[in-house]
C-alpha cells in the first residue's frame, strides 16, 4: 500500500511538472503573440497616417488643378461662364 501511494505521488508530480512546463511554454507563445498583434497594430497605425496623407494630397492636387484653370469644373472657367450668364442678362 505505501509502494502504490508513492508511486501515486511520483505520478502526480511527474504530471504537475509536464502541466507546468506547458504553461511556461504557452504563456511564452502568449507573450511573442502580443508582441507580434503591437507590431501589427503599430503598422496599422502607420498604413493609416499614410492613407490620411495621401488624401490630403489627392485633395491639395485637385483644389490646385481646379484653381490652375485646367480640366472640367475649373473655377476660371465656372467664373467665366458666370460672366457670360450676367453679360447676357444685362443685354
Amino acid at each position: 500500500m505505501l509502494e502504490k501511494l508513492k508511486a501515486d505521488i511520483s505520478m502526480l508530480v511527474a504530471m504537475y511538472e509536464k502541466e507546468r512546463l506547458k504553461a511556461e511554454s504557452l504563456s511564452r507563445i502568449l507573450a511573442d503573440r502580443e508582441a507580434e498583434l503591437e507590431n501589427y497594430k503599430a503598422e496599422v497605425r502607420k498604413c493609416k497616417e499614410q492613407i490620411t496623407g495621401l488624401n490630403l494630397q489627392i485633395d491639395n492636387l485637385r483644389l490646385g488643378k481646379a484653381f490652375a484653370g485646367k480640366g472640367e469644373g475649373a473655377v476660371d472657367g465656372i467664373i467665366k461662364e458666370i460672366d457670360e450668364c450676367i453679360r447676357l442678362l444685362e443685354n
